[in-house]
């Protein structure tokens, strides 16, 4: 052999072995960290992720999500085959036939220079999406390192893991575009359906998105996303997942798309979503839930927590729809009362204070702007999209005028709880969160009118008084040390007659509630108000017989499921337990439970409150048999504060007691007249539709039972019939003195 061509060929191996023992070196450096740490085995294990945190419904619907990166995870069970197809055919079509590193589709590409397409694996892909951390300096030798650490992170992936989690790991950290990240997400945003549901189609679209969700994406660029989806589907058929028959189908049908990108505005239950965020940071920040394992706390956009709420999706959706239905109605005859949007006028400073409370009055503030100019800011025309009950409109408007705009929507809330355990079913805090963020639930505080009432008359019964007990209907002054007399009037201005207390509460007779106020004294009443829950401060002023006190609907609620409850207060809950990513249970709800008042009470009081059902007491409530159609055992309470500014309602049933509220953001904002701005019209009518639908629907197993009576003796005789006055021997019509013991005799 020439010696020249032996020295050639020397050369040529002395190359290779230096080029091989080069690599293995650079191999052994990136293993011992010297380019920086490689994943542990616990780290591949639990990989670190932005995972956002669930809210689950009671029945297992997700509610929503809190995420920086929006991404939940699925197992691999839960996956449609034709994604798994899908995603082999186009990324890695020999992936069950390598570990890890595919040399024969390197070899490949090499030769081909990258036009028979690229040699990473699946297994490569997931290493470099959720694994290694890229070098920002981006030069042939970082690259270098960086394609080596890849692979021996695919490597040990491939040792590690099974080939079904490692396409489920993958499927969960791949960024599909719009805020979807994982194929979950990707399901759920772009088809509205979950992973196991995809068909070939669906599958193949996502799938072809992952090479570049904004360059495939089927919102900015249907065609392009069109032409990779068949791509995709043409590599399924050509590797044997798809007939030739559903092959032409597919390629044919259009994008099928049901867009719906993720927004903490939509969905449902927002109001209350943003309620239990908050509830959740505090949590976090005071230690209710615990801190991790390395001493750092939890954080709700990256944590992957699984929130589980007594929430039930159904019954949410039913909240909502019957708000909506009924309060688009109200609104327009609200609108026909023009002149009552013109209040502002009569005082002008009414606007400039609601201006004033503005986060855009603060920030022009903050850059320094004169009060002036920040005027000028605020009366200047933009454009701008606005609510109505129509749709969205986008209009030219000034910020001032927006203001008022907004002053003329009715506001309401609907909150419905199972008085047994406390859970809430369904929580509606206003009537658009995009456009209305005040929840009106808990947040909010309201005159509640004669929702109050039934605190005064439960007082007056445990002190002795009979639901039978007779008052006469006319005015009644209270005195009070240091205050001047009150002498209220009754709301249709009709006096005369007298009534049971069952029948007085049930027409809601504002002077038999003065008289009881006045013999049991405000202060009982402000005590038994307490011991069903009602946390806000009340003063002992007479006027509280008539609700002038401002209450939220969840104290409200909490306390009408005593009286459903058998006089058992349980705080009102909508957290069952919250768990890690892992399933790790890091708090569960244990509300307080406390007998209130007695079971005997409690049912008096049910009695007394399905009074304002029966058309036959002319109950305010009465409405729901006649107009609604309702036959089921029901109690409840209507609610008008003065000038008709607030509307309420609630209704209690064995099995569910639910609340509405209506009114004005402002209390100017009102009806003019009784029949227009009492409960009854402005509140009643959502909690009607509301239930309609619960008790149409028996999967939600809402009892249509009457209510328990308790076992014995009763120390209320329910039967007004058989009250007799002293040595008589009739019936009595017109008992108005009550006995020494507040009771009738037999």
């Amino acid at each position: 052999m020439d010696p020249v061509y032996k020295k050639y060929i020397r050369f040529l191996w002395i190359g290779l072995v230096g080029i091989i023992a080069l690599l293995g070196l650079f191999i052994f450096l990136i293993n011992i960290g010297l380019f920086g740490a490689l994943p542990s085995f616990q780290e591949i294990e639990n990989p670190k992720s932005n995972l956002a945190s669930e809210v689950i419904s009671e029945d297992g619907i997700t509610l929503g999500t809190y995420f920086f990166e929006n991404r939940t995870n699925t197992d691999y069970k839960n996956l449609s085959p034709q994604v798994i197809n899908a995603l082999i055919s186009t990324e890695d079509n020999r992936f069950y036939d390598h570990s890890g590193i595919d040399f024969k589709s390197i070899l490949r590409a090499v030769v081909g220079l990258g036009s028979k397409g690229g040699a990473s694996t699946i297994s490569q892909q997931l290493a470099k999406n959720l694994l290694v951390k890229r070098s920002k300096f981006d030069n042939v030798f970082n690259k270098s390192i960086q394609k080596l650490k890849e692979w021996l992170v695919a490597i040990r992936l491939e040792r590690n893991y099974t080939k079904k989690e490692i396409l489920k790991l993958y499927l969960n950290t791949v960024d599909f575009g719009n805020n979807a990240f994982g194929i979950r997400m990707a399901a759920q945003t772009y088809f509205n359906t979950t992973p196991d549901q995809l068909n070939a189609q669906q599958a193949a679209l996502l799938v072809g998105m992952v090479k570049g969700p904004s360059y495939y994406s089927p919102v900015r660029n249907p065609a392009r996303a069109l032409s990779r989806r068949n791509l995709v589907l043409k590599l399924m058929f050509d590797q044997g997942h798809l007939l030739e028959a559903d092959y032409e189908s597919a390629k044919l049908s259009p994008l099928g798309l049901h867009f719906k990108a993720q927004d903490h505005n939509e969905g449902l239950a927002a109001y209350f979503r943003e309620f239990l965020r908050q509830q959740i940071l505090e949590m976090i920040r005071t230690g209710v839930i615990p801190a991790k394992k390395d001493g750092t706390t939890y954080n709700i956009y990256r944590d992957g927590l699984k929130i589980y709420t007594t929430i039930n999706s159904t019954m949410q959706r039913y909240a909502e729809e019957a708000e909506i239905e009924h309060m688009s109605a109200l609104q327009k005859l609200y609108d026909a009362q023009s002149l009552n949007h013109e209040a502002w006028k009569k005082d002008p400073d009414l606007i400039n204070q609601s201006m004033r409370r503005t986060s855009r009055y603060h920030e022009l503030q903050e850059m320094g702007l004169s009060e002036d100019s920040i005027l000028k800011e605020f009366n200047t025309r933009v454009p701008m999209k606005v609510f109505s009950w129509s749709g969205e409109k986008e209009v030219m408007m000034s910020p001032l005028d927006s203001i008022k705009y907004y002053k003329k929507f009715l506001r309401s809330a609907l909150l419905s709880v199972n008085p047994k355990n406390g859970h809430i079913k369904a929580w509606v805090g206003g009537i658009n969160f995009r456009y209305f963020k005040y929840d009106e639930v808990k947040g909010g505080s309201t005159q509640v009118g004669s929702t109050f009432k039934p605190f005064l008359y439960a007082t007056a019964l445990e002190n002795g008084y009979s639901p039978c007990y007779k008052v006469e209907n006319e005015p009644v002054t209270v005195s009070s040390p240091g205050a001047p007399d009150w002498t209220p009037s009754n709301d249709d201005g009709k006096y005369g007659g007298s009534y049971t207390l069952r029948e007085a509460l049930a027409r809601s007779i504002n002077v038999i509630s003065a008289y009881l106020i006045k013999q049991v004294g405000p202060q009982k009443v402000v005590e038994m108000a307490s011991r069903l829950g009602i946390s806000s401060e009340i003063k002992p002023y007479p006027s509280i017989a008539l609700g002038t006190m401002p209450v939220s609907l969840y104290d409200m609620l909490g306390a009408y499921s005593v009286f459903a409850n058998k006089g058992i207060y349980t705080e009102p809950n909508y957290i069952i337990r919250i768990e890690d990513k892992n399933g790790n249970i890091l708090f569960t709800e244990n509300p307080k439970v406390k007998q209130a008042i007695s079971e005997d009470l409690a049912y008096a009081m049910v009695f007394m409150l399905k009074g304002n059902t029966d058309p036959s007491l002319h109950g305010t409530g009465s409405r729901l048999r006649y107009k609604y159609h309702f036959t089921e055992e029901i109690g409840g309470k209507t609610g008008t504060t003065s000038s008709y500014s607030d509307g309420w309602y609630i209704g209690i049933t064995p099995d569910l007691v639910s609340g509405v509220w209506t009114g004005g953001e402002d209390r100017y904002e009102h009806f003019h007249s009784l029949a227009m701005g009492e409960g009854a019209t402005t509140a009643l009518p959502s909690w009607a539709l509301y239930m309609q639908k619960v008790y149409a629907n028996a999967s939600l197993s809402i009892s249509k039972e009457p209510f328990e009576k308790p076992k014995g003796d009763s120390q209320f005789e329910l039967d007004c019939s058989k009250y007799i006055l002293p040595n008589s021997g009739s019936p009595s019509d017109s008992i108005t003195k009550p006995q020494p013991d507040k009771r009738l005799d037999f």
